[in-house]
């Protein structure tokens, strides 16, 4: 068997696992692990949109918090004006999922668009630190916004609304956050596989030669931003509803670090790389850290080990191909 259809059969292998789970879960009445199979997913999208900037366009983004707390950040002050029914800039709050959704989306497109234009001018290190910077920035703000809980965060005190499903139970919630990380799924490989994702992962590989062709790398690295940071915020919107809080913690550079450790697990660049990375990422955190405090030591081993001796990811180790593509 190929290597290529290897990793298919395990994408297709870790997508029905993701569903089967917590299916099971549901028919035996566990929804713990509904709920931790829906925070999989969840840090799974958040991936899914690094994974545009840094497995795709190779820019190592270490900022990607950012943009998941301000989507946690619009569902929560969302929601907390419809709650209290009060406006926000004029505008009514609102428990809908689907305006939330848009509007997270829309304004971590519009700060990863000014964060982009900026930090795309350097490269290497400066670019991670410029990034990290603009993260920063976002998590000191939300720390010192009283109007919005500054540091003891902002409770969503209700789960927002979606359409046809109830999401205050664990099943309905994680059906709505499996479909949204099947179409993120979808959507990488359509840009992957498109003159665009060709275009960008050419500018990864040798940014010069392909300006000389007549591609604007900036342009193009800025799209792929921009992209990637909606994603996010997508992702941001819906772990404040599965938490039902937000905090500035979702800000935190500790995030950022590790949406990069859940694709560095996966594969870079690998389609299921950020689902792989996030179940085991969060599988470490739960079984491991109910036997010890230092359950992030053994996570550590464990990364290093991918990076010296499997550095296509967990997914590149199984499928045998060191490469993605």
């Amino acid at each position: 068997m190929d290597n290529q259809r290897k990793e298919w059969l395990l994408n297709a292998g870790v997508i029905i696992a993701l569903f089967a789970v917590p299916l099971w879960a549901l028919a035996v009445g566990e929804p713990f692990i509904i709920t931790l199979a829906t925070r999989i997913a969840i840090l799974a999208i958040a991936a899914v949109g690094l994974n545009i900037a840094l497995g795709l366009g190779g820019m190592v983004s270490f900022g990607h918090a950012l943009y998941l707390g301000v989507g946690g950040y619009v569902a929560g002050i969302a929601a907390h004006h419809a709650f209290a029914g009060t406006t926000v800039m004029g505008l009514p709050g609102t428990n809908q999922m689907l305006p939330i959704w848009v509007i997270a989306m829309l304004l971590s497109g519009l700060v990863a668009g000014v964060v982009g234009a900026l930090s795309l001018r350097t490269s290497g290190i400066f670019f991670i630190m410029i990034t990290l910077a603009f993260a920063q920035m976002g998590f000191f703000f939300t720390l010192s916004w009283p109007a919005y809980g500054g540091e003891d965060g902002l409770p969503i005190f209700v789960r927002n609304q979606f359409p046809g499903l109830n999401t205050a139970r664990p099943w309905d919630m994680f059906l709505l956050a499996y479909g949204v990380l099947v179409a993120a799924l979808l959507v990488f490989a359509m840009l992957r596989a498109a003159r665009f994702g060709a275009a960008l992962m050419a500018i990864r590989q040798n940014p010069d030669r392909t300006a000389a062709v007549g591609i604007s790398p900036f342009g193009i690295k800025l799209v792929a931003f921009v992209l990637s940071g909606m994603i996010t915020g997508l992702a941001g919107a819906m772990m404040a509803d599965l938490t039902r809080f937000v905090s500035p913690a979702m800000m935190a550079w500790t995030m950022s670090g590790e949406l990069i450790v859940i694709i560095i697990l996966g594969g870079v660049g690998r389609l299921f790389g950020p689902v792989v990375g996030a179940a085991l990422l969060v599988g470490f955190e739960v079984f491991f850290g109910g036997l010890t405090e230092h359950w992030k030591l053994w996570l550590g081993l464990v990364l290093l080990a991918v990076v010296l001796f499997a550095r296509g990811g967990l997914i590149g180790l199984i499928a045998g191909r060191e490469r993605h593509g």
